[in-house]
């Protein structure tokens, strides 16, 4: 979880992606959560890959994440966007025995459990257009036969989502470390995909591992997109945190409303994601995302995103707004 988050801005500005709440959780602790019961056994360590400017605050954050799943938590640094097999090779010291990978761009419905006994698992889905994915060819007998990094022919519509199973972690880590030491880069990065191919090679058998829904998180309207989803899932489970006070409003569920939070005189949801210690009052909200610690007045919101310490009163039918913003 290296990256910024480019597309997502101006909410990523000062917070990285996959700590943007959606339904209440950051992505990349709803990403763990997921893993670690699908895993469904104690896991021994979480380790963050991240840019080294994140800073003390974020990496505290992502320490209680792993603890959440009563694990260790070890934070790496990739200093340089080299690509995705030199991203995970910055963990290497972490790389042993079982491993799960993965990428915090997206999330999942992933309820099943693993076999931890296969080589290993990759995680697809078929996809319209897989010409913007690497994705595999399988045999006759149901194992990868090929792995494919943006094909500019169709080959398969089965696009790798970015999580990643192997049994052995140890043996991932030198098939790595071959293509730093060799310099072996593909559009000028070292690409997991190629490790995986010399691994396939050498007699490795992976298995495709579908997923119910994939869910993109790389902008503003798929962050919405992906928090209704969310809700949809969760439709039945009380998501109104007991402390929120709520006056003469309706809450049209499913909506997240978090610790403390203030509603007045104002209509809340459907697919309403609210943070803790933030007040909305006379307003119209539905299929918006506010952050934590936010004040919203006097609004009419769809389809919006607004983030933390926003303080917005006039009315407009669509906006983004990034931390500590005022509009009056």
């Amino acid at each position: 979880m290296a990256g910024r988050g480019s597309r997502l801005r101006p909410h990523t500005l000062t917070v990285p992606k996959p700590l943007v709440p959606v339904a209440g959780k950051p992505i990349v602790q709803r990403i763990v959560e997921d893993l670690a019961a699908a895993y469904g056994d104690k896991v021994e360590e979480v380790a963050f890959i991240i840019a080294p400017d994140f800073g003390a605050d974020i990496e505290a954050q992502l320490q209680e994440t792993a603890k959440k799943v009563g694990a260790k938590g070890s934070i790496y640094y990739q200093k340089e966007p080299l690509g995705t097999a030199h991203a995970i090779l910055s963990a290497k010291d972490s790389l042993s025995g079982n491993c799960i990978v993965a990428f915090a761009d997206t999330l999942f419905d992933m309820r099943f459990k693993l076999d931890t006994e296969k080589d290993g698992v990759i995680w697809v889905q078929r996809v319209e257009d897989p010409s913007a994915f690497g994705v595999v060819e399988l045999n006759d007998d149901g194992y990868i036969a090929n792995f494919v990094e943006k094909p500019p022919t169709f080959v398969s519509d089965m696009a790798i989502i970015g999580i990643y199973y192997f049994r052995d972690g140890e043996y991932l880590k030198n098939e790595l470390q071959y293509l730093l030491d060799n310099d072996i880069k593909d559009r000028g990065e070292y690409q997991l995909t190629d490790a995986l191919e010399n691994m396939r090679a050498k007699g490795t058998k992976f298995f495709p591992g579908e997923i119910a829904e994939w869910l993109d998180c790389g902008n503003k309207n798929a962050v919405i997109h992906s928090n209704q989803r969310i809700l949809e899932l969760n439709k039945g489970t009380n998501l109104v945190d007991a402390t929120a006070v709520i006056t003469n409003s309706a809450i049209v569920q499913p909506c997240y409303i978090g610790a403390n939070v203030v509603i007045e005189n104002s209509v809340i949801g459907p697919h309403v994601s609210i943070g803790h210690d933030t007040v909305v009052r006379h307003s119209v909200l539905k299929n918006t995302v506010v952050q934590n610690q936010t004040k919203v007045e006097n609004a009419v919101l769809d389809n919006s995103m607004l983030g933390n310490h926003v303080d917005y009163s006039p009315q407009k039918p669509e906006i983004s707004i990034g931390d500590y913003t005022i509009i009056s």
